[in-house]
Order: C-alpha cells, then sequence, then structure tokens
C-alpha cells in the first residue's frame, strides 16, 4: 500500500499543480479510500480491522515516509507500535464492544441559537449521556462570553463535564489572543481554529499566549498533508491532531500523522462533521487507539442527512458503535446520487434547495 500510495502522487504533471494538496491531494485520497474500502470487503472485514490486524512492520509498509524521516523513520514507527502491541488485544475487545470512541456533541453550540435554545438543547444532550460539548465563537464577543456563562451555569465547573470552542478561523493571531482572553475564564479544554490553518507559527503563538491559563490550541482539519502536520508538532502549535479522513491522503496519510502525533505526544482526534465523514473517522479513530496510541480518542456525533448512507455511524451511551460491516462504510442508498445531483435534482428543486441557490453568494457588489 504504501508503493501505491507513492505512485498515486508522483505523476509530474499533477504534482505541478500540487504537489499533495489542494483538488489532487482530495481526489487522490478519494481513490486511495475506495482501495481501502476494497480490500477490506475483499477480505470481509472493516478498515480498521484491516489495519488493527497488521503486524507492526506491516502498517508502517503502508506509509509513504519521504519528507518526514527528520522527525519519524520507519525504524521509529515500528518500534512505537511494538510499544502497544501487547496490550492490542484488550483494545480490539473494547472497539467490539462498543466502548472504543467516545462521542461529543456541538448541537446546542450553533452560533445561530439563542440563549433558550441552547440551554434547550444542551439540557437534551445532557440526559442522553453527553460530557463533552463544543460551542462555535467568534462573531460576538459579548455574545460569546453570554453563551458560555449560560452553558457553566448550567454544567458547572466541575471535571464531569468538559467544552471546546471552535473560532473556525475567524481572527488573526493578535485578535485570537486578546478575545481568548476574554473567554479563557468559562474554562474550555481548546479553541479550535482560532485563525488561518495554514499559519503554524501564528498558532504556535497563541498556544503559548493561552498556556498559562491551562487553554489549548486544536487544529488540522485543513492541514493539506502529513508536512504540515509535521510543521505544526516541531513548532509546539497545537495540543490536538484533528486529521481529517478525505483532506490528507487516505488511511495512509492519516497514519503516518498519528504515529507522529504519538511521537511528539499530541493525541489524535480526527475532524469530523459532514455527511459520510462521520463513518469514515469511527475506523480511523479506533486504528490510533488501538495501533497506535493506546489512548481513545474522541469524535463529534454528527448525523444530518445520514438517512442517505448505507452504513450510517450510530452512537449508544454517548460512544460510536464500532462499524462492523465489510469495508470503510462508504456507499450511498439507491437513488440518492439522483436526488441530489446539481441543479436539477429532486433536493435542488425543493423549497431548501432553491433557497439555498438563490442565497447571496457574497461577492455582491464587488465588481
Amino acid at each position: 500500500m504504501g508503493k501505491t500510495w507513492r505512485y498515486m502522487v508522483s505523476d509530474s504533471q499533477y504534482r505541478w499543480i500540487g504537489p499533495e494538496k489542494g483538488v489532487t491531494h482530495l481526489g487522490m485520497a478519494g481513490v486511495m479510500n475506495a482501495v481501502w474500502d476494497l480490500w477490506a470487503k475483499t477480505l470481509g472485514i472493516p478498515v480498521w480491522r484491516v489495519v488493527a490486524n497488521m503486524t507492526p512492520e506491516e502498517f508502517v509498509r503502508c506509509i509513504d515516509f519521504r519528507y518526514i524521516t527528520d522527525v519519524l523513520t520507519p525504524e521509529e514507527a515500528v518500534n512505537i507500535l511494538k510499544d502497544v502491541e501487547a496490550t492490542k488485544a484488550e483494545r480490539i475487545q473494547e472497539a467490539l464492544e462498543n466502548q472504543s470512541v467516545p462521542a461529543y456533541t456541538t448541537s446546542a453550540g450553533w452560533l445561530a441559537f439563542d440563549g433558550d435554545k441552547m440551554k434547550k438543547v444542551l439540557k437534551e444532550t445532557i440526559d442522553q449521556g453527553f460530557t463533552i460539548f463544543k460551542f462555535k465563537v467568534g462573531s460576538n464577543l459579548e455574545s460569546d462570553k453570554a453563551r458560555l456563562k449560560a452553558v457553566r451555569d448550567i454544567i458547572g465547573y466541575s471535571d464531569k463535564y468538559q467544552i471546546m470552542i471552535d473560532a473556525n478561523q475567524v481572527w488573526s493571531v493578535p485578535e485570537a489572543i486578546e478575545w481568548m482572553g476574554h473567554l479563557v475564564k468559562y474554562k474550555p479544554v481548546f479553541i479550535e481554529e482560532p485563525t488561518s490553518p495554514d499559519d503554524i507559527l501564528g498558532h504556535a503563538a497563541i498556544r503559548k499566549a493561552l498556556a498559562p491559563y491551562g487553554v489549548g490550541v486544536a487544529t488540522g482539519e485543513m492541514a493539506q498533508n502529513r508536512v504540515t502536520f509535521k510543521q505544526l508538532f516541531q513548532a509546539e502549535a497545537t495540543d490536538v491532531a484533528q486529521i481529517d479522513a478525505v483532506r490528507l491522503g487516505s488511511v495512509n496519510e492519516c497514519m503516518a500523522v498519528m504515529l507522529m502525533a504519538r511521537k511528539f505526544g499530541v493525541p489524535t482526534v480526527p475532524h469530523n462533521g459532514a455527511m459520510g465523514l462521520t463513518e469514515l473517522t469511527a475506523h480511523l479513530a479506533n486504528i490510533d487507539y488501538i495501533c497506535v496510541s493506546a489512548k481513545k480518542s474522541m469524535l463529534e456525533n454528527a448525523d444530518s442527512y445520514s438517512e442517505n448512507l448505507m452504513h450510517p455511524s450510530v452512537i449508544k451511551n454517548a460512544y460510536y458503535v464500532t462499524p462492523v460491516q465489510p469495508g470503510y462504510s462508504v456507499g450511498y442508498k439507491p437513488g440518492v446520487l439522483e436526488k441530489y445531483v446539481y441543479p436539477n435534482g429532486k433536493f435542488w428543486t425543493s423549497s431548501i434547495g432553491e433557497k439555498i441557490k438563490n442565497a447571496p453568494k457574497g461577492g455582491e457588489g464587488l465588481i
């Protein structure tokens, strides 16, 4: 698989419009994720189990180490995997008992929710067993303070509940440090994507400024390849490695980042949130826990439009139900692609679809 991956990224013309980033890398990731899906289906097991059944040496042969041997060699990678090999069977059993991947929720955390709506949804998710919550911030400071205060009024400040906050790249570095100076008192575990996802040194500066308050920085969902993650780790710019199953170059490159994260002592928390992505990340979180870190990750609970999927993810008791069907949990139900084909599919001609098509695109009046 490592050689196959290297072959897929090596065409000189594709590298000219990359290399290993942007639309070419997204396309390659789609192809290679499909290869993993087919491989697992030929074996009759899920992708996470394909990897869990590998020896450390087989795991490492799936990875292209070009560009990262200055921080991680194949030999080091094998030793990292051997460190947790003796207890791997115990973690596989946890996965089979649906106790390997805790879930958190953003259900109450959307900026569009008013205070009453936010409190209502938060209480509902607490009743469902969730103890970790994420809230969007960054549009209005006073609103952020009011919402986070309301959250803490409900859940308190004990270790029973945790909150994270997510700015989705809205701030410059000085703005992020200043804004977060007002929010640290609400004790978020981390601020996610406080600035441009390409600004590695900016994230490092924000992390350094927030460290005295016990607030971390999380990023990675927009990181384009293993090199970006390598530099995030080298610069001590993130407390969480948020790998993305379809932006990185498929399972192979995710495996490389998991190993680097383990070496640098940074937990891997896969990025979640979109239809179909949740299903892939359930495999990645299990791979990291079982084979690499031996530490439980967490995944956002995101189920919008999951009715269109052949193998939608399931949450029980605030844990992900481990996928057991052969493959990578991909595929749409019959008729879905026709429903969503743009612009004349059934979805796009519905009232919701027409509203989306006719919405302002953001550039009106600029030309």
